[in-house]
């Protein structure tokens, strides 16, 4: 029988709202899983993507991963991996200098054997490569055999890849594919092979609100997914239904029926009540021991057109100054997608390498061509009053060009 750890989207790295105590807490998630390893001496731990939140990680993060990997082979546990979306790098990945000092194997169409079972593995690929796949991989004579991979898969919702695709097309037949991308664990047998999503170590977005963990899985006599949880820094989820004449308070009521100690607070409001001014909840929740607290107003109010503002629109600073500048369609595209979208910040990167594929694959020179200006200074185009600057974030963080992604 073999005993493997099955984990991903480890996102080391993710400074989640800005706050260093984000960062070491996805760290930490990871060290936790790992010493779980070595305490349970399973037989190899198995990561499906995404390692790093970044493609370039910093000097720190990746020292962070040396050191949980030292464990891991210090107790001679072998960490098989592939490279995930958001890691992903145009020619070498950090999981190749890993391999190189002798603390990982990056997995591909060559059979790694541990004990009885010969594990395969298939990075993130982006749709556009897809149809190039055919899904060979070199034989074995083990007695089970696994497949690890990265993406959204089908028959789950939200999927865009499907799995029959890869399992009926491989010359190698599978008793389960090990998957990262999704953040939540999940399970499915697919004609006898089992498809399952270990789901993240961390929280990457307030939608994740299961308790994060990972797989422990025996091969024998069948396969067994069994799913094993961590201790993560408490997500403390408010969700306030607000009735006619109900505001602030109600919601400041509602906060108080939570112990906030040093926790992440997500609070969303629904209903019909008045409207609530989000920064005034932050505060009153922050005072009362939160690490960080977010308002999440799903209701619509209808706009006061009797009120004046003082104050510049600086959407509409953005959109006049970058009328100047003559972005191209594809970099006005890309600004859609970094700055005006509601991609969700963990997915940005992937969407971005995605529509650059796109124009790069549809061979549109025109996409990249910077668009004229009139004698105004303003561009002449059709879409130009809906550019928006992909060049500036609005957190005044960095400067973000075509140049990050290409």
């Amino acid at each position: 029988m073999t005993r493997i750890l099955h984990t991903g989207d480890t996102h080391l790295g993710y400074q989640q709202y800005h706050l260093a105590e984000r960062r070491e807490d996805f760290r930490a998630a990871f060290e936790q899983v790992t010493a779980d390893a070595v305490a349970d001496d399973v037989d190899a731990v198995v990561h499906a993507g995404d390692l790093f939140h970044d493609r370039q990680p910093r000097l720190g993060d990746i020292m962070g991963a040396l050191s949980i990997l030292r464990t891991l082979d210090d107790a001679d546990i072998p960490f098989l991996a592939i490279v995930g979306n958001h890691e992903s790098k145009r020619s070498e990945q950090w999981l190749d200098l890993f391999e190189s000092m002798g603390l990982a194997t990056r997995l591909g169409e060559q059979s790694v054997v541990v004990d009885d079972v010969a594990f395969y593995g298939l990075d993130f690929v982006p749709r556009s490569q897809r149809g190039d796949l055919d899904y060979e991989f070199e034989t074995h004579d083990a007695d089970s055999a696994a497949l690890v991979s990265h993406g959204l898969f089908e028959p789950f919702d939200h999927g865009d890849w499907d799995a029959r695709e890869i399992l009926d097309g491989a010359n190698i037949e599978f008793d389960a594919m090990l998957v990262g991308d999704d953040h939540e664990a999940k399970t499915k047998q697919l004609d006898g092979t089992w498809l399952t999503y270990c789901g993240s170590t961390e929280r990457a977005s307030a939608a994740e609100r299961d308790d994060r963990g990972y797989n422990l899985i025996e091969f024998g006599d069948g396969v067994d997914i069994r799913r094993r949880g961590i201790e993560t820094r408490e997500f403390v989820f408010v969700d306030v239904e607000l009735e006619a004449g109900e505001g602030s308070e109600r919601v400041r009521e509602r906060i108080d029926e939570y112990d906030l100690d040093d926790s992440v607070v997500i609070v969303r409001i629904t209903g019909d009540g008045s409207p609530v001014m989000p920064a005034g909840i932050e505060e009153y929740a922050d005072d009362r021991g939160a690490l960080v607290t977010r308002v999440n107003d799903q209701r619509e109010f209808e706009e006061e057109t009797d009120v004046e503002v003082s104050f510049a629109d600086p959407d509409e600073a953005v959109r006049s100054r970058i009328e100047e500048m003559g972005l191209s369609p594809a970099a006005r595209d890309l600004d859609e997608t970094i700055r005006a979208s509601k991609v969700a910040d963990s997915n940005v990167a992937d969407t971005v390498e995605r529509r650059v594929q796109e124009f790069l694959d549809d061979a549109d020179q025109g996409a990249f061509q910077t668009a004229d200006r009139n004698e105004a200074g303003g561009v002449e185009s059709d879409t130009a009053g809906e550019t928006q600057a992909a060049e500036t974030q609005t957190d005044g963080e960095s400067q973000v060009t075509m140049e990050d992604y290409l």
